[in-house]
């Protein structure tokens, strides 16, 4: 994955094959990803790059994601739970995913034309950050442990393939980690359960 944060608008994110190719989703909506940067930096975000992405921060949190992929490129709200989404434009980041975070684009022309609304969105989700506010935990919710934490910070397709899951199925791989008194084990656990989560199973699913 990069480290640089010029070499995504260049070259892409370095997670797959057709990194720096111009068969690369970056290159396909360069203009719009070029807009969107523009617009979280004119918003007066700080530029970082996490999971292979760029990530937009302030007051110490994780603010915005920019994402391109080859039907879209997004800009996907971390604390998507505070969002009060006035216009209606956030979408479910997958099936299972709980709360609508993310603003999609699907032509270049549209991450400008809709300048305004990005940033408002923006200035909200920093006002959040300011305040120190925080999505409220939901019933039952179960710390993750900090082995699958710094799993999902360094892997964005875990990551997204995880929230994506159903609350039951995290809950049944957070129980099994926890049921492990070993950080090394947990470690090891996560490796073994990669494939299990990308295909949306279950701990104890075949």
């Amino acid at each position: 994955m990069i480290t640089d944060i010029e070499d995504f608008f260049t070259k892409g994110c370095g997670r797959c094959d057709r990194f720096a190719t111009p068969d690369c989703s970056t290159r396909k909506w360069e203009a719009g990803l070029e807009s969107l940067r523009r617009i979280c930096l004119d918003a007066g975000l700080a530029e970082t790059v996490k999971w292979g992405h760029p990530c937009y921060m302030h007051a110490g949190r994780n603010i915005a994601l920019i994402g391109a992929f080859r039907g879209d490129f997004r800009l996907s709200f971390m604390d998507a739970a505070l969002l009060k989404d006035p216009e209606g434009i956030l979408e479910k980041n997958g099936p299972n995913t709980q709360h609508r975070g993310v603003i999609r684009f699907t032509a270049s022309k549209q991450a400008e034309e809709m300048a305004r609304t990005v940033n408002a969105y923006l200035k909200e989700a920093m006002s959040y950050a300011d305040a120190g506010i925080k999505p409220k935990k939901q019933p039952g919710e179960i710390e993750l442990p900090d082995e699958l934490v710094e799993a999902l910070d360094n892997d964005l397709e875990l990551a997204e393939a995880f929230h994506s899951l159903t609350p039951g199925r995290q809950r049944s791989y957070i129980i099994n980690l926890n049921g492990a008194k070993q950080a090394s084990t947990r470690v090891a656990r996560i490796g073994k359960f990669r494939d299990r989560i990308l295909a949306g199973k279950g701990a104890m699913e075949r």
